[in-house]
């Protein structure tokens, strides 16, 4: 099999209609679907199985969080966006990627620059110190790749969603979070399920599909969220929000208020896998940004050429805008000035930067104690008011 290190391929609405034809988005599907089938009525104390494979991975992510342990923020107090140290954390987990995939049992050399392109854009965007649904994504894809290497085993799937993917990456996710501020990636703001994931929700739905007790509605009731957090990802979801934000969740996560009208889990759940097509996998602001290579391919229509440079008119002393260009990509529409989401969706790519929900806490925090975080006699991160 010839390897190749992954890159982008989609910039247009075209090629994306493609992709959402294609056979890598259909494996996509087939194995975000099989990994939700997985942990239908599993808790997150129940044992799992790991293969030899599944617990190499566990060390290597163990490596991954030492990596963060080690490298704190700079001094950053007077911005509420992203901590430039999250620049030297990346970098170091990009330095040792090669040999942190060597420890790997049966992975082939060959793919470990492929497999290292995804595992170093899973922890956030290096320029932009932002973190999103894409990055999470960029995750799944190398799970996936190390499985088709068997690498990982179909048996052990229920132990990726449980062990991989929730008490490792999901807490490493939350470590980086809060202690570089990453920026939301595109974030719908209080019309989102939460600031940066959207797969716990996915798979934690799917853990309580058939409860014969907790409802959709038990997310409003805090003795039951406080109780199941340690085994559902939902209820610890619902609860990482309530402990950032303060006011009822009807306020700062109507959709997830909205969702938590559904009668079952299993509506929830499907519902949830729809809504993950429609806004992650089938939307340009995000696809534009996947990274395909020879396990995830990508053999649709060709990009068009890069539009030319901004000019000026000589018959005006207003500059004649080609379709704009940012670095590697361009946005699939002008600048509609706000208007026209509906059709050209959230703004995920370049939109304004949104700070840190840790960030405005931290700010909350100072304004209401008079002085920093980290004094004597100074909580830790506190909510955000929204009332």
């Amino acid at each position: 099999m010839a390897f190749q290190v992954p890159r982008k391929a989609i910039l247009t609405k075209e090629q994306l209609e493609f992709f959402q034809t294609s056979k890598t988005h259909q494996e996509l599907v087939s194995y975000i679907e099989v990994l939700n089938d997985a942990v239908v009525g599993v808790r997150l104390t129940d044992e799992c199985s790991l293969s030899t494979g599944a617990a190499a991975v566990l060390v290597l992510l163990d490596s991954v969080e030492r990596v963060a342990r080690v490298t704190p923020p700079v001094e950053n107090s007077a911005s509420r966006f992203g901590n430039p140290a999250f620049r030297t954390f990346y970098d170091r987990v990009s330095e040792i990627s090669p040999e942190l995939h060597a420890s790997l049992p049966g992975l082939p050399s060959e793919a470990i620059e492929e497999l290292s392109v995804y595992f170093s854009e899973a922890w956030g965007n290096r320029t932009r110190i932002d973190y999103g649904s894409g990055m999470e994504l960029n995750f799944l894809c190398w799970l996936l790749c190390l499985e088709r290497l068997q690498v990982l085993q179909e048996t052990d799937h229920k132990a990726i969603v449980i062990r991989l993917f929730w008490r490792r990456y999901i807490n490493i996710m939350r470590i980086l979070q809060s202690t570089y501020w990453l920026e939301p990636a595109g974030s719908h703001g209080v019309w989102g399920l939460d600031d940066y994931h959207f797969l716990p929700f996915l798979f934690g739905s799917a853990q309580l599909r058939g409860h014969k007790y907790i409802r959709p509605k038990a997310i409003h009731d805090p003795e039951i969220v406080e109780e199941y957090s340690k085994d559902y990802m939902y209820f610890a979801c619902i609860a990482f929000i309530n402990s950032i934000k303060t006011a009822s969740l009807r306020w700062h996560s109507p959709m997830l208020n909205d969702i938590s009208a559904v009668k079952t889990w299993d509506k929830v759940n499907s519902g949830m896998l729809k809504m993950y097509l429609a806004e992650v996998l089938n939307k340009l602001p995000v696809i534009q940004h996947f990274l395909f290579g020879s396990f995830l391919p990508y053999d649709g229509p060709l990009p068009p050429p890069p539009p030319p440079a901004t000019s000026l008119s000589s018959t005006s002393t207003k500059p004649v805008i080609s379709p704009t260009v940012h670095g590697d990509h361009v946005h699939p529409h002008d600048d509609l000035g706000g208007a026209g989401q509906k059709d050209v969706g959230w703004g995920d790519c370049c939109g304004i930067p949104v700070p840190s929900v840790f960030a405005a806490a931290r700010a909350e925090a100072e304004k209401k104690h008079g002085f920093k975080l980290g004094e004597a006699g100074v909580p830790g991160v506190r909510p955000v008011p929204f009332d």
